[in-house]
């Protein structure tokens, strides 16, 4: 996408939010599909779960409908601002979703709960959670900027091209945000983990 394009779609979005902000429903209905497949292939990266990142994506849109006026036009396009809405909706979701099982474990039949057999794999998912577990905490202490872009990249899997599309900021600051971020997130992701390295979790294209 070429700088004229991505600021006409930028111009195209804005409108729509104006729109949406007066109440217009169509209009809400025109960005729903214009990004529901990017925001949904973003939360399936967080939650796994098709149902859960369904969930987060409503949740994310709903609170768009219901405030559009937290999105500020001056700090980027409106694609990377839901984007990032759509993230920590999907985080939330996982977290819901964690406490939940917990308290029906806790609950439960403990004498039926250890008869169940394994789960093939088991213990490479619950691994999988840590790690996932520790990258999302890890993000949460970035700055908003750098969360941004890092979280369309790996979380995301867009490359450094596509998320300055998105977001419609330069690809040179992309890259230097991301830069910062990843060499800022490695730092959190050693102290939370005990010293482990973790350069294989965090390949941003």
């Amino acid at each position: 996408m070429d700088a004229e394009s991505t600021t006409g779609s930028r111009a195209a979005d804005a409108d729509l939010v104006t729109a949406v902000a007066a109440g217009d429903q169509d209009a809400f209905a025109a960005l729903y599909d214009r990004y529901c497949r990017q925001a949904y292939s973003l939360a399936r990266r967080v939650c796994v779960d098709p149902e859960y990142a369904e969930e987060a994506v409503q949740e994310a849109f709903l609170a768009f409908w219901r405030e559009p006026g937290r999105f500020d036009p001056d700090r980027g396009g409106f694609a990377g601002w839901l984007l990032t809405l759509v993230h920590h909706r999907s985080v939330d979701v996982v977290r819901r979703q964690a406490v939940h099982r917990k308290r029906n474990l806790l609950g439960g039949d403990e004498i039926t709960a250890q008869a169940l057999p394994a789960e093939p794999g088991a213990d490479e998912k619950a691994m999988s959670r840590v790690v996932g577990g520790l990258v999302r905490k890890a993000l949460g202490q970035l700055s908003a900027d750098q969360r941004q872009v890092i979280a369309l990249a790996y979380l995301g899997g867009y490359t450094q091209t596509e998320v300055s599309s998105i977001t419609g900021l330069p690809l040179g600051t992309v890259k230097s945000r991301t830069f910062a971020g990843m060499k800022h997130l490695r730092s959190l992701l050693s102290t939370l983990s005990g010293g482990r390295r973790h350069e294989n979790w965090m390949e941003v294209q």
